[in-house]
């Protein structure tokens, strides 16, 4: 038999899939997953600026959950209520806690900090202590702003002695006297390199050539008989100190007419004497010397 649907009914039945499509369709868009099961935990804080419903929560960088509702306590001053639902799979720690980190760019984000010192855990709806981490330009408000400020009267001093530096007239001397010296550097850079590439290489043959001739002078004395010749010159000197000694000796002729002062007289003696004669032969020459004429 054939279910006959009327016209109310077929509106209604579209009209009711129409609402669970677009339910499941704005819960996907906000990254919730209907479809899987997940854990309820609640988080206490007292400021929840930035933080939105579908806000992630993480642990160590991985995402694990979002944030489902907001729930401001008006009966107790600065107490607001977190609820997060966490995968089926997350455990929470007893001791942990759930830190609020907002970014420089704006939105904010859940971190978890699980107490991994115990061994017991959370169960679904229990409350989670929550923190709020000081923000990155309440930070830099408060901690570097100060710094900078002081830091302004001695830039501003340094900046005036800069100025007072640069408008002296011995820095204008003082880079002229640098681009001087720097043209003398060119100029001998450019000598110097003129030097390697001219003179060098004929020191270096020279020094290669007078290297080669020292190997060879030392090939030379490698092959002399070194030894013979010291032998040769310790014979010979040898010889001349015994003809020394004999000199010096008065046993034979040459020593003692080196030696023998009464010969030395003798001699001296008779070359006066025959110098007496020369000169007496010279002025009277009738005496020596007869002549006779037929």
């Amino acid at each position: 038999m054939k279910i006959a649907f009327t016209k109310e009914a077929k509106i209604g039945i579209v009209s009711i899939v129409s609402l669970v499509l677009l339910y499941v369709g704005i819960n996907y868009l906000k990254g919730i997953n209907l479809f899987k099961p997940v854990n309820h935990y609640y988080v206490a804080f007292n400021n929840v600026k930035g933080i939105t419903i579908s806000s992630p929560v993480y642990v160590e960088g991985f995402k694990v959950g979002l944030v489902r509702d907001i729930v401001y306590d008006y009966n107790t001053t600065g107490k607001i209520t977190v609820e997060v639902s966490l995968e089926d799979e997350m455990r929470v720690n007893k001791g942990s806690y759930i830190t609020v980190f907002n970014s420089f760019l704006g939105g904010s984000e859940l971190h978890i900090h699980l107490n991994t010192y115990v061994d017991e855990y959370l169960k679904p709806g229990d409350t989670i202590e929550g923190r709020i981490e000081e923000e990155m330009m309440q930070a830099v408000q408060e901690k570097i702003l100060p710094g900078v400020e002081s830091l302004l009267p001695k830039i501003d001093s340094i900046l005036s002695g800069l100025q007072t530096l640069i408008a002296h007239p011995a820095l204008s001397v003082s880079l002229s006297h640098i681009e001087k010296t720097t043209g003398n550097l060119e100029v001998s850079s450019r000598q110097l390199n003129q030097l390697l590439s001219e003179d060098v290489p004929g020191i270096v043959n020279n020094l290669r050539t007078i290297t080669d001739n020292f190997s060879t002078v030392s090939g030379n004395l490698k092959e002399l008989d070194l030894a013979s010749t010291v032998n040769a010159i310790n014979a010979t000197l040898a010889n001349l100190k015994l003809t020394t000694d004999k000199l010096n000796a008065t046993d034979n002729s040459l020593g003692l007419l080196l030696n023998d002062r009464g010969l030395y007289d003798n001699l001296n003696g008779t070359m006066d004497n025959a110098s007496k004669l020369l000169l007496d032969l010279r002025e009277n020459p009738k005496r020596y010397v007869h002549f006779s004429v037929f």
